[in-house]
């Protein structure tokens, strides 16, 4: 099905509460019954095939598409909406769920952006180098991954890649059902690479070698041409994982949808329960709280943000100025070489007749009227040797040329482009360039969390994920995305599966995040645990762990401000995995207004020895002043100080109450279909539409109130929508005083039959 294009439309205009009755709207049109869809049906036992069709026959025109069988205790049928209401309904029937569409998590092209250092982070953060391939296990035998399979669910895998080929080792197509997992090739802009680039990163063996280049590869194809497939194919792909016992499993893939429990989350959770070490992306929707997305939510894996690995970062400095001022180059500009003094000049809008007397200087321009390119092209034409563009809203900006650059374009925020041209205004002109190397930041995109309704940090570790270079068909190509952090730690969990083949999911995922470094942003300041978890990996300490405490984070859950005291309890395994006995102890935490820890005692392990140790956190709700509040616990075993990260939140926090809204037209041709996620619930929910020129309001796409958590959807059949066009829709949705909005673009075409269609 082709979707119609969605822009993000920010505006400044305040939505009234709107009652559809004071403007006498039509009614609210109903979902046509007989229209067909495909659905995901969870059932409380294992299903037979055979009850199954029994079941089926009661409902004439539904009919069996898929039984899964180890993912899930379910099965996915097609059929009207009328008989799927009748199938939720029965007694066997735990959940029923509308299928949703994943994509690949969205990677930049980067084309030269940062010149990478030479150095790196602990031997571990780029690939493409022999330097993190010396990490030898307690019997000094080098790890490589040999002996561990690791699935990777995504667009397949060009298997003839030269430095793929040793590393393949078959796979499942599941997007045209068969045993061909190929990338999509030869289809234009719906050929596929991402599957290949992500492969790459893990198990590379040729001119480049990945993280385990010595791993064997199973690749299942579950996103097809575009980057896209359905909850469908995802769940058939990890269910094919599970049936092949895999040691790995990699899903650089999600939606925008923040919930713990949608079906793909949930047999995540249990590939983990059967022996699998489960991997995903945590989302490139950043760097906003509260935008992790499936199926980085799900509870048992393990969920990757994106940080830098050392770049080297050009910075601006002039006379006048208070600070250094951060260039962000453009996709596909050259790198900033030019680190001596030059003069900097002012020419409006980058046109051609603004770009005067600008032969071997820096241009600075301001965005608008001419796309990024045509005020490069104007003033690389002209002789000029760099371009900054500043942005003409507040803040800064990232963008993208159409066409690669010999000359390097930055971005700058209006802020500072404003005092850089009243510099000039006063003919200062003299600037320098700084290039500054940086580590260990959080890329902006990087999805953070926390996971509504069970209040989880998400993401649980960041890995690289800014400017990696690895395979793609016909070549290799930098790509910046969580996408790209993720394969990293499957890498990783490669090698500790190696050198510790006994370890199981948990304890491996353990180990991560107990030798996790813990980051800082530019100014110095801790990244939030929701933000960053439990920080970057760092590979050889987690390797060489000789203390595993399970899980690696822990939520106190959701406090009362009625209550006048309420407590959450948790519970830790801590187990020896060293040689000598050890004894364990814990950090009384610095004291906080309104919260009391009742924490164990220290105690002693024999080596190879488990204890469950059981904690509390005592709260008086009404004095803690912050809707989230996180921190860390430590664990001392003698040698290592063990960070546990922690979070609570207080009544029902920021989360946004509407997301992940999705219009597109209808599968029957005669209708378009919306999707959005209310996360909790909403008191009242509504889609308005407005004229974009004039910002008038046009009517109600939709409107309800009292509706249940979840994911919400309907029809809306051609007769009952606005005349052919473009429309601002606002999305709003309110619960327990709090109103969230997602704005953007849609299009209504009333020929949806003859749009071309997946």
């Amino acid at each position: 099905m082709k979707r119609s294009l969605i822009f993000i439309f920010p505006i400044l205009l305040i939505l009234a509460a709107f009652e559809p009755q004071k403007l006498q709207l039509p009614p609210i049109p109903q979902e046509d019954p007989q229209t067909e869809k495909i659905a995901i049906v969870l059932t409380k036992q294992k299903p037979n095939e055979q009850d199954i069709n029994n079941q089926l026959k009661q409902l004439k025109n539904t009919k069996l598409r898929r039984i899964f069988t180890h993912a899930i205790n379910g099965f996915s049928v097609k059929g009207p909406v009328s008989e799927l209401e009748k199938l939720k309904k029965s007694t066997d029937i735990q959940f029923l769920s509308e299928v949703n569409t994943y994509k690949v998590e969205n990677s930049a092209h980067l084309p030269n952006r940062y010149k990478p250092s030479d150095s790196f982070i602990d031997n571990f953060e780029l690939i493409g180098t022999d330097a993190v391939h010396g990490i030898l296990d307690e019997k000094g035998n080098r790890l490589t991954g040999r002996g561990v399979t690791i699935g990777v669910i995504d667009t397949g895998i060009d298997y003839d890649h030269p430095d793929l080929r040793r590393s393949f080792a078959g796979g499942h197509d599941l997007v045209d059902g068969d045993d061909d997992p190929m990338e999509t090739k030869g289809a234009g802009f719906r050929s596929t690479l991402h599957g290949t680039h992500v492969a790459g990163v893990i198990a590379a063996n040729g001119r480049m070698r990945g993280i385990a280049p010595d791993a064997k590869l199973v690749a299942y194809r579950a996103l097809g041409p575009g980057g896209s497939g359905t909850t469908e194919q995802v769940i058939a792909a990890i269910d094919e994982a599970i049936k092949d016992k895999v040691d790995i499993l990699n899903l650089s893939l999600g939606n925008d949808v923040n919930g713990p429990d949608l079906p793909i989350s949930l047999a995540l959770n249990k590939a983990v329960d059967e022996g699998i070490v489960a991997v995903t992306s945590s989302g490139n929707s950043g760097p906003n709280r509260w935008t992790v997305g499936s199926p980085g939510t799900a509870s048992k894996a393990i969920s990757v943000g994106a940080s830098t690995p050392p770049m080297q970062v050009p910075y601006l400095d002039a006379t006048g100025l208070s600070n250094k001022i951060r260039l962000e180059l453009l996709q596909g500009s050259d790198n900033w070489n030019i680190t001596q003094s030059e003069n900097l000049v002012f020419a409006g809008l980058g046109t051609k007749e603004e770009m005067k007397d600008v032969r071997d200087k820096l241009v600075l321009v301001e965005r608008g009227k001419l796309t990024f390119t045509e005020k490069a092209k104007n003033a690389y034409e002209a002789g000029a040797i760099g371009v900054i563009i500043y942005n003409n809203t507040k803040g800064t900006f990232f963008g993208n040329l159409e066409e690669s650059m010999p000359i390097p374009v930055a971005a700058i925020s209006k802020e500072a482009g404003l005092a850089l041209k009243k510099q000039l205004d006063k003919n200062s002109t003299l600037i320098r360039i700084n290039l500054i190397e940086e580590k260990d930041i959080l890329a902006d995109f990087s999805s953070r969390g926390p996971v509504t309704v069970t209040w989880e940090i998400k993401p649980d570790i960041v890995a690289p994920g800014v400017a990696i270079n690895s395979t793609i068909p016909g070549g290799y190509l930098p790509l910046q995305g969580t996408s790209m952090a993720a394969p990293h730690v499957a890498g990783a969990a490669a090698l500790i599966k190696q050198a510790h083949p006994d370890w199981t999911p948990a304890e491996i995922k353990a180990a991560i995040m107990n030798t996790a470094k813990d980051i800082t942003n530019r100014n110095g300041k801790r990244y939030r645990t929701f933000e960053q978890g439990a920080g970057r990996i760092q590979l050889e300490a987690a390797i060489n762990s000789e203390t595993l405490v399970s899980p690696g984070s822990l939520q106190f859950g959701k406090f009362q401000l009625a209550d006048s005291m309420h407590e959450h309890s948790a519970k830790l395994t801590v187990k020896n995995t060293g040689t000598s006995t050890r004894t364990y102890s814990f950090s009384i935490p610095k004291k906080e207004q309104g919260i009391d820890w009742e924490l164990p005692m220290s105690f002693t392990l024999e080596p190879k020895e488990t204890k469950d140790v059981e904690l509390a956190m005592v709260a008086s709700p009404s004095l803690l002043k912050e809707k989230i509040h996180d921190g860390a616990l430590i664990i001392d075993d003698g040698k290592n100080k063990i960070s546990i990260p922690y979070l609570y939140v207080v009544e029902e926090p920021d989360y946004p109450r509407v997301m992940g809204f999705d219009f597109a037209p209808a599968d029957n041709g005669e209708a378009y279909r919306y999707e959005v996620y209310l996360p909790g619930g909403a008191e009242e929910f509504g889609i308005a539409l407005f004229d974009p020129d004039q910002y008038r309001f046009v009517g109600f796409l939709d409107w309800g109130r009292k509706l249940e958590k979840g994911m919400v959807g309907k029809e809306i059949p051609l007769k009952n929508l606005p005349e052919e066009g473009m429309y601002l829709a606002k999305v709003f949705a309110r619960k327990q005083g709090k109103e969230s909005t997602i704005d953007t673009m849609i299009f209504i075409s009333k020929n949806v039959r003859g749009e071309e269609r997946d």
